[in-house]
């Protein structure tokens, strides 16, 4: 199975990447996590983006807040798919990392996730593998319908407290 490569901006990062990884863990995902940034790491993000497919990884996600280059720094030296999470930062509430994110040129695409949005960056990831990975396809429909029946569940325990309050 390939790899999902994350890489965040600055360790502040890390509690909105321990949302990806546990859902990495959760599905068997094998994964990597680093540190690199697009402005005091240059060479580093790009020897790791350059080499990616390389070194057995099938897709990267990558988290960044503020300026948020990360990930279409990344994406400019990979052909592999590239997941942005932006993250909340001191300013505008992460709106500016957002559009860092989203705003791509033509030809380097940066799929992104919502402000400090982990569980969806994993979940497309895995979704984005699953399609060649039917394993992998299969305990995503699992873990879908473990959502579901979970929510349903929260449905019936309102609906019981409600009538109980009346």
């Amino acid at each position: 199975m390939k790899k999902v490569g994350i890489v965040m901006g600055s360790d502040s990062d890390l509690p909105v990447i321990q949302k990806a990884t546990n859902i990495l863990k959760e599905l068997d995902i094998p994964f990597e996590v680093h540190v690199y940034s697009a402005h005091r790491t240059p060479l580093q993000a790009h020897d790791f983006a350059a080499n990616a497919r390389e070194n057995g990884f099938g897709v990267l996600i990558c988290a960044a807040g503020m300026a948020a280059h990360l990930a279409g720094a990344v994406a400019a030296n990979t052909t592999l798919p590239v997941i942005g999470i932006p993250c909340k930062g001191p300013v505008l509430e992460g709106l500016d990392a957002l559009l860092s994110t989203v705003q791509m040129p033509s030809g380097i695409p940066v799929a992104t996730v919502g402000v400090n949005g982990g569980a969806n960056a994993a979940l497309l990831a895995a979704e984005i593998l699953a399609v060649t990975d039917e394993a992998l396809a299969e305990r995503l429909a699992k873990k879908r319908a473990a959502d579901t029946e979970a929510v349903l569940k929260k449905d019936a325990g309102i609906l019981a407290r409600v009538k109980s309050e009346e």
